[in-house]
């Protein structure tokens, strides 16, 4: 495992945090004060649609726009009345009709629904105006709004706490299973003690670096979760819907319990109250890592420092350069993103076979740390050089699937296509960083091109004709770019002439620098 730094850049209105391997960027994470992103809050939201067709419902849960549920993120559930909702609520914490589990550390929460029982339709087990616990387990995306899950799971230091399930998961990271056993036998003894009998424990998915933890430790991580387990359901309970239950750790916090491992050499920030705030959390929770906290003090921006700006900025663009001399073509739409591969002019190889070969093997490595950088989901198509060879295909997709195991994020690689494409789908659970940072061009309208001045002319000379059949002024007068005026001027002043005097009225012209080079108006005098 590479070695990391993580460097943290703190500013009342934004966080920004980079992780570093050998001096290359690997990821980067920003939290805005005032778009914080919701993934991991609880809260106690009511229903106001259900959608029998869509098999889901909308739920107000106090955010700008209405939550989405589908039916496979509830839990199992009787049939539920709208009579029953004071009982529901009453029996279960605020939980309305007593949905609940776990989806955090690789646990979907599912695991009491029993495998030949098909679940209930979502209109039989919530209804409008009812009240239910739920958590955000995607952030709203573009026009969608968040999706939610009544299958709560709380994560701590160690491990991830399902309330409402029994199951106890072990990371797949952990891999010996002699480990995960004992882990396992553990952690169950551990949740039983100090429990009345027949009180359920609850359920707990095993993190990474629970692999090390005393006993002693994993009890505090069971005693804490339980606990904020507890105030979510008191809350719940004498709050109204709409209300924040419970909320997901800052980004700097989430960089101590979710970011940091044993290849982690530093952490750096450049503020000294957030790096006092940090180090005093972290003492608390895990001390570990926070023994690897350092103040930078120095004058340069930290980001400056290490060339993190410059980063930011290539992974906001469409090429990437290769080291060979080839390149990467990315373009990101609402529906996939494609990454197209191209040799460039690398000539470095005995023949063409190898030149194409050791670019898509240089293309694999790269296309996996972009999709980390720009934190890039949901569908991806990736167009490698065309290789006629079997084994050169395999090794490609070998070296793909290696570099996308680093991955925190759930990615899923199939082979090669009948026309040589690799598809993947790589979890998204918030904007990438280019909708973060960026917005739809106010000229071209997110298009990416303008019209050619030549284009604009001739729907203003369209324009023109359609008016006169309409009016009669005086004069037309176009109001237009400089560009679009000088084009009219020179090159289409023959044809602006003819449209003059074939509909008997003068056409003057008006260049207005504010203008975009699709924009027109076309005044009647």
């Amino acid at each position: 495992m590479a070695s990391q730094d993580i460097l943290i850049n703190w500013a009342p209105q934004e966080t920004r945090v980079a992780i570093v391997e050998n001096g290359a960027v690997q990821e980067l994470h920003i939290e805005r004060a005032l778009e914080r992103g919701q993934v991991g809050n609880v809260y106690l939201g009511r229903v106001v649609r259900v959608l029998p067709g869509m098999q889901s419902a909308f739920v107000d849960v106090g955010l700008e726009r209405a939550a989405f549920l589908h039916v496979a993120d509830l839990l199992p559930a009787v049939p539920v009345a709208r009579a029953s909702v004071t009982t529901a609520l009453a029996a279960n914490g605020g939980g309305g009709n007593g949905n609940g589990g776990g989806n955090g550390g690789g646990a979907n929460g599912q695991s009491a629904r029993a495998a030949d029982t098909p679940p209930l339709p979502i209109e039989r087990q919530v209804f409008e105006g009812q009240t239910l616990t739920v958590q955000v387990i995607k952030d709203a995306i573009g026009t969608k709004g968040a999706r939610l899950s009544t299958q709560v799971s709380i994560a701590g230091r160690m491990l991830v706490f399902l309330p409402h399930d029994n199951h106890i998961g072990i990371s797949q990271k952990i891999g010996s299973p002699e480990l995960r056993e004992q882990l396992r036998a553990r952690v169950t003894a551990l949740a039983q003690a100090g429990l009345a009998e027949g009180t359920p424990t609850g359920g707990f998915i095993l993190r990474t670096n629970a692999e090390e933890a005393t006993d002693a430790e994993l009890a505090d991580d069971i005693a804490y979760l339980r606990r904020a387990w507890a105030a979510i359901r008191e809350r719940a309970t004498s709050q109204r819907a709409g209300t924040l239950l419970h909320e997901d750790l800052s980004l700097a916090e989430r960089v101590l319990r979710d970011l940091t491992n044993e290849a982690t050499q530093t952490i750096r920030i450049d503020s000294k109250m957030q790096y006092d705030a940090l180090k005093a959390f972290g003492e608390v929770y895990m001390p570990r890592a926070a023994g690897k906290l350092e103040h930078y003090k120095g004058e340069r921006p930290i980001f400056d420092l290490f060339g993190i700006e410059e980063e930011i900025v290539r992974a906001l663009g469409r090429r990437v350069e290769l080291k060979s001399g080839g390149y990467l073509i990315i373009d990101q739409t609402e529906a996939l993103t494609t990454i197209d591969v191209n040799t460039g002019g690398f000539v470095g190889a005995r023949n063409f076979e190898d030149t194409i070969f050791k670019t898509n093997l240089e293309a694999a490595g790269a296309i996996a740390r972009q999709l980390r950088l720009r934190n890039l989901g949901g569908i991806i198509i990736a167009d490698f050089i065309d290789m006629t060879r079997e084994e050169h295909q395999q090794a490609v997709l070998s070296e793909l699937k290696k570099q996308l195991a680093r991955d925190r994020t759930r990615t899923t690689v199939s082979g090669f296509t009948q026309l040589g494409l690799v598809e993947m789908t790589r979890k998204r659970t918030r904007e990438s960083l280019a909708h973060m940072l960026c917005e739809p061009c106010p000229t071209c309208a997110g298009r990416g091109q303008v019209k050619t001045a030549r284009s604009v002319c001739y729907d203003i000379l369209r324009e023109i004709l359609r008016e006169a059949r309409q009016f009669a002024p005086k004069e037309f007068r176009v109001v237009a770019s400089a560009s679009v005026v000088e084009m009219l001027l020179d090159e289409e002043s023959v044809h602006l002439a003819g449209l003059s005097e074939f509909i008997g009225r003068p056409i003057s012209l008006s260049a207005e620098p504010t203008m975009n080079p699709e924009q027109y108006d076309i005044v009647l005098l």
